[in-house]
């Protein structure tokens, strides 16, 4: 079964993260064509951001956060739970 996880990220100051968000930009949309990022965004006040990713276990979630190095560049922090979505839009049916 898939499980969902909100990942939340906060970033400081550092402005070494900026050199690596297109690479990260470009990951993330092929991961949501794969089906495995619902939705990503940064705040809007940046922040930070907010992602929401489908996986099977939380061993594959870490996978795809470690081949991308915006999520371990100085400055970026990570929040990552487990999220049960109760209510939903029709179009999240089944997860």
């Amino acid at each position: 079964m898939t499980a969902m996880y909100a990942v939340q990220m906060a970033f400081s100051d550092d402005p070494t993260r900026l050199e690596l968000r297109p690479a990260h930009r470009e990951r993330l949309a092929a991961l949501a064509a794969d089906g495995q990022l619902l939705a990503a965004g940064p705040w809007a006040d940046d922040t930070g951001a907010l992602l929401v990713f489908l996986a099977p276990t939380r061993d594959q979630l870490d996978a795809i956060l470690a081949a991308d190095p915006y999520y371990s560049a100085p400055g970026v922090t990570l929040t990552i739970q487990e999220w049960i979505a109760v209510t939903r839009h029709p179009a999240l049916a089944g997860l």
